[in-house]
C-alpha cells in the first residue's frame, strides 16, 4: 500500500502542468526534437538535431521516449506530454526506490519518509516536469545504491546478501550508462571508494559477483555502442568523451563554468523544501556514522559525489541530483528515530552550518511565492489570481518544513509532502504556463501554423534559433540569418515564411525588392527569449509581388 501512495503522491506533483509548459530551451526540446526524428526516420542507432549529430549522452532516453510515443500511437505527431511521461515514472521510480532502500535499511516507517521527501524535492520535481534524462537517472542511481548499500551492510553484520541485490546493482549500472553515460558507476565508485578509506575492506565486494555483473552490463550496452561507433566513424566518442565528459571536467563547457561552493548556493533550492531537515539529519548522522554501517554508507554516498561536482568547472544545479537521495534517506532515518533528533547534539561547527540553511530556505520560500504573483505580470497577461494560491501554498509548505524542526515527526513531513501537492500543483500547472512572453517558440509556431499558405510550407527563422521552435514549426524549420531569410522565401516565394527581427525588416526588403519581390508582413511576435536574456520584437513575413 505505501508503495502505491507514493506512486500516486508522484503523479500528483509531477502531472500538473505536462501540457501547458512548452518545451523548455535548450536541453529538453533537443532531446524532444532528436527523439521525434528518431521516430521520423526509424532510425533508432543515430542521434541527430535536424543535420547535427546529438552524441554527448547516449541512445537510452530517446529509447524511452520513442517506446512511449509507440504506446501513445500518434508517433512522432505525438504532443510534448506525451515525451514528458518518461520523466514523470522516472520520478515516481526514484521515490519507490527511496522507499524500498529505506525500509531495507531503516524499517518500513523510515522507508516511507524517506520516498515522500524524495517524491517532493525540487529537485526531482523540476526534472519530472521536462524531458530529460535526469529523473530517470535518478531513479537508476537509487537502485544501484540501494542494492549496493544492503549489500555493504550485509558484510558488516555478517549476514549473506540476498543474491537479486546483485542483479539490481549490475541492471542498474547497465541501464545507467544507456542513459547518461558513467554517472551511475561513477557514484558507486566514489562511494566504494570512500568506504574503503573508512574500513579498508573491500572482501564484501565478492557479494556483488562482478564478473557475472560486468558481462550482464556489457551484454546490456556493448551492442549500440558498437553499432553507434560504426554507423559515426568514432564520432560518437570524440564528441561524448572527448568534448562532452573531458570539456566539463576540464574547463566551464557550454558556458556554464562555476567556482567551487556553487552547490552549497543551490543546495536550498533543489532541496526545498526539506533540504534544512536533511541537513540536521545528516550532521546527527555524521556524529553516529561510525557505530552505524547504514549512516556511514549513506554519507560515502554524498560526500564525495557532491565534492567531485564542485570540483569540476563546469556545473548546472542538476549535476548533484543523483547525491540526493542519501540526504532524503537520512531524512528518513532520523524522523523514524523513537526520540527526536535536535539541534543541541550538534557541535557547534555543526550549528553554524545550519544557520545558512535556515536562511536560504527562507530567501527561496519568499522568492519561489513572489516568482509565482510577479511572474505573470511581468512575463504574462497580468496578475493570475491562481498565483495569489501558488504563493500561500509555497509560504505554507515552506513554513510547515522548518516550524519546530527538531521535532518534527513523519506525520508532520507528510503534511509537508501532502501541501507541496498544491504548491507545485498551481506553480506548474496554472502560473508557469501563463508567463507567455519568454514562451516564444509557441507563439511563433502558432502564427506560422495560421499563416502557412501551404501544407508542405517551411519556416525560416532569423534572431530567434532555439531549439524549441525547430520541435514545434517542423524538423525542415531553417535556423539562418537576415540574407538566408531572403534566399529561403526567394526560392519558394509562393509557399516560403519567414520571421525576423523588426529592425531588419527593411534589410529583407531591400534583398527581396533587388530580385523583383516584396515583403508582406502577416504577424508581429514580442517576448523575452529566457536562454539569452534579451527582448525580441519580430515579425513574420511572406513573399510579396512588388
Amino acid at each position: 500500500m505505501r508503495y502505491l501512495v507514493l506512486f500516486l503522491l508522484s503523479l500528483m506533483i509531477g502531472l500538473p502542468g505536462k501540457a501547458g509548459i512548452p518545451p523548455v530551451d535548450r536541453d529538453e526540446s533537443r532531446y524532444v526534437q532528436a527523439t521525434k526524428q528518431m521516430v521520423e526516420t526509424g532510425d533508432y542507432v543515430d542521434i541527430r538535431f535536424q543535420e547535427e549529430s546529438r552524441y554527448k549522452k547516449p541512445v537510452g532516453i530517446y529509447w524511452m521516449q520513442a517506446a512511449v510515443l509507440a504506446i501513445g500511437g500518434q508517433g512522432a505527431e505525438s504532443p510534448l506530454w506525451i515525451y514528458r511521461i518518461v520523466s514523470v515514472l522516472g520520478a515516481a521510480f526514484a521515490a519507490l526506490a527511496t522507499c524500498w532502500a529505506g525500509t531495507a535499511l531503516f524499517g518500513r516507517p523510515a522507508g516511507f519518509a524517506a520516498g515522500a521527501i524524495m517524491a517532493a524535492l525540487f529537485g526531482l520535481v523540476f526534472e519530472a516536469h521536462i524531458a530529460k534524462t535526469d529523473a530517470v537517472l535518478a531513479a537508476l542511481t537509487i537502485a544501484a545504491q540501494g542494492a549496493l548499500a544492503q549489500i555493504y551492510v550485509a558484510s558488516r553484520t555478517e549476514r549473506l546478501p540476498p543474491v537479486h541485490l546483485s542483479w539490481v546493482f549490475w541492471l542498474a549500472q547497465g541501464a545507467g550508462v544507456l542513459v547518461k553515460g558513467p554517472i551511475v558507476p561513477l557514484a558507486s565508485v566514489l562511494t566504494i571508494a570512500a568506504l574503503f578509506a573508512f574500513d579498508r575492506n573491500v572482501r564484501w565486494l565478492r557479494d556483488l559477483r562482478p564478473v557475472r555483473g560486468v558481462v550482464l552490463a556489457g551484454v546490456m550496452v556493448l551492442p549500440w555502442l558498437l553499432l553507434i561507433t560504426w554507423k559515426s566513424g568514432g564520432a560518437f566518442w570524440i564528441e561524448s568523451v572527448g568534448q562532452d565528459m573531458l570539456g566539463k571536467v576540464g574547463g566551464g563547457a557550454e558556458s556554464h563554468g562555476a567556482p567551487p561552493g556553487y552547490y552549497l548556493l543551490t543546495y536550498g533550492v533543489f532541496t526545498w523544501p526539506f533540504g534544512v531537515f536533511a541537513l540536521l539529519a545528516g550532521l546527527v548522522a555524521l556524529n553516529r556514522a561510525r557505530d552505524d554501517a547504514r549512516l556511514l554508507f549513506l554519507l560515502c554516498w554524498y560526500v564525495p559525489f557532491w565534492f567531485f561536482f564542485e570540483l569540476i568547472p563546469t556545473k548546472l544545479p542538476h549535476y548533484v541530483l543523483p547525491a540526493y537521495p542519501a540526504l532524503a534517506l537520512l531524512a528518513g532515518w532520523a524522523l523514524a528515530q523513537s526520540q527526536p533528533i535536535t539541534v543541541s547534539g550538534l557541535r557547534l561547527w555543526q550549528k553554524w552550518l545550519l544557520y545558512p540553511a535556515y536562511v536560504g530556505h527562507i530567501v527561496v520560500t519568499v522568492a519561489l511565492a513572489g516568482a509565482a504573483i510577479a511572474g505573470p505580470i511581468y512575463l504574462g497577461g497580468g496578475f493570475n489570481p491562481f498565483g495569489i494560491v501558488a504563493a500561500i501554498a509555497i509560504v505554507g509548505t515552506g513554513f510547515l518544513a522548518i516550524a519546530h524542526l527538531s521535532g518534527i515527526t513523519i506525520r508532520r513531513a507528510g503534511y509537508v509532502a501532502v501541501a507541496s501537492i498544491v504548491a507545485y500543483g498551481s506553480m506548474f500547472g496554472l502560473v508557469l504556463p501563463s508567463f507567455d512572453r519568454m514562451w516564444m517558440a509557441p507563439r511563433i509556431a502558432a502564427a506560422f501554423e495560421e499563416h502557412r499558405p501551404c501544407p508542405q510550407s517551411v519556416l525560416a527563422s532569423v534572431g530567434f534559433h532555439e531549439p524549441s521552435l525547430v520541435f514545434l514549426a517542423g524538423t525542415d524549420t531553417v535556423l539562418t540569418d537576415v540574407n538566408g531569410a531572403a534566399e529561403h522565401l526567394l526560392d519558394d516565394p509562393a509557399c516560403a515564411v519567414a520571421v525576423v527581427p523588426a529592425k531588419d525588416v527593411n534589410e529583407l526588403r531591400g534583398l527581396l525588392s533587388a530580385e523583383g519581390a516584396n515583403v508582406d508582413e502577416v504577424a508581429a511576435i514580442d517576448g523575452v527569449n529566457y536562454s539569452k536574456g534579451q527582448r525580441l520584437s519580430l515579425r513574420m513575413v511572406r513573399s510579396a509581388a512588388e
